[in-house]
């Protein structure tokens, strides 16, 4: 039915198009491109159907315009850095042809992300008569899909979301993390911040903590953070009074995080070395273990999934809906851990959405926008089944 072009060849991009292939009826034809072609070879190697492969710098337009006339697909699939979600969609606004993320833009220089630099693509996509859909993987993705179902099932008013994040994943490493670990330690050491009576709350990096009872996981202490789905939610779900965003980090994570962050190996501002000047982040990334090494070493489980209270009929309701997955049995089905999982997942679904007109428009759209419910059924049927447990 379509063509896509996928690019980005790490744990989420693989997982993507190990999803894709198992969906021929939708998924005719395949390309993976990266800036490592190697990265391409190996995912090809392992793949069960033909795909084609190519190399491309995702940051240079010029670059990516040239491989998407080449390839000619119907949607472009972004699982590269969200520092180069801009140039891609340059280039699909320049070919007139859809896109869709799993992650917002944030510039390299400035540890900061938000939706404003892609909603302002809004009236060229619109104007092209094209289509681009924004984090499309779990969280954000699933996580505002959760949300948007509650809103059309559960609730007249949606009062309070929390959104919480475990992962128990053991890896045997003494530290490292589970997707690219510039984004991961950016966004962790970040301030917090959450939406409450329409104005956001700052509060230091992990502050603020709650312990939570995750299912088939147990009691874990939750760490308030600022994600981008909380930026969307708040201007999506109407009426909406207050929504936070919670993650689990393990006592040994943190430690090591403090150290490194105390020896200036966090810094994303250059340093001189020797007459060059070498960002620290990126060096340290050069030292850790690459994400996509982890899959078969990771033992546990995630669980994901959004508190939401609110009113229904007038009485007050409270509901819980999760996933849990599995880091070995994804690992045993794709050959990569839960974390690229569940995000990779997402994004095929929404891509078959996209390819299917299930889900159309001419603009940029937030996953929230459309009808939950085939994206609900979708994840039942691929890899990512939910559970609703009503207080």
């Amino acid at each position: 039915m379509g063509r896509v072009l996928i690019i980005g060849a790490g744990g989420v991009g693989s997982v993507v198009v190990h999803k894709c292939l198992q969906v021929e009826e939708v998924f005719s034809d395949v390309w993976l491109a990266s800036r490592t072609l190697s990265r391409c070879e190996k995912i090809k190697e392992q793949a069960g159907r033909p795909i084609e492969i190519a190399q491309v710098d995702a940051d240079n337009t010029r670059e990516v315009v040239d491989l998407i006339n080449r390839a000619q697909p119907d949607l472009v699939i972004n699982t590269a850095l969200p520092y180069q979600d801009l140039s891609i969609m340059d280039a699909c606004l320049e070919t007139k042809v859809d896109y869709l993320d799993t992650a917002n833009y944030e510039p390299p220089d400035e540890a900061k992300f938000c939706y404003k630099w892609q909603w302002d693509y809004q009236d060229r996509f619109r104007d092209r008569g094209i289509m681009a859909l924004l984090g499309s993987g779990f969280d954000p993705g699933v996580t505002n899909i959760f949300c948007a179902y509650g809103q059309k099932h559960y609730f007249d008013t949606i009062e309070y979301i929390d959104i919480l994040d475990a992962n128990t994943g053991d890896h045997g490493h003494p530290f490292a993390t589970n997707f690219n670990p510039e984004i991961n330690i950016r966004e962790v050491t970040a301030k917090g911040k959450y939406y409450e009576t329409g104005a956001w709350v700052e509060t230091d990096p992990l502050s603020i903590h709650q312990s939570f009872d995750f299912p088939e996981i147990g009691p874990r202490k939750a760490y308030l953070m600022y994600h981008e789905e909380l930026e969307s939610l708040a201007k999506n779900i109407p009426g909406v009074k207050r929504i936070r965003f919670w993650m689990t980090f393990s006592d040994n994570y943190l430690n090591h995080l403090e150290v490194l962050k105390n020896v200036g190996l966090t810094r994303i501002d250059p340093v001189e070395y020797e007459g060059l000047q070498i960002i620290p982040l990126k060096f340290l990334k050069a030292l850790l273990p690459d994400p996509a090494s982890l899959g078969p070493k990771t033992k546990g489980k995630t669980c994901i999934g959004c508190v939401i209270e609110g009113i229904k009929d007038g009485k007050r309701k409270k509901i819980y809906t999760y996933n849990v997955c599995d880091h070995e049995e994804c690992y045993r089905e794709v050959g990569s851990q839960a974390i690229s999982y569940t995000t990779g997942v997402p994004a095929m679904i929404g891509a078959m959405l996209m390819l299917t007109r299930v889900w159309q428009g001419r603009g940029v759209f937030n996953v929230e926008e459309f009808d939950p419910d085939p994206f609900m059924a979708k994840l039942n049927i691929h890899g990512l089944p939910w559970h609703v447990k009503e207080y």
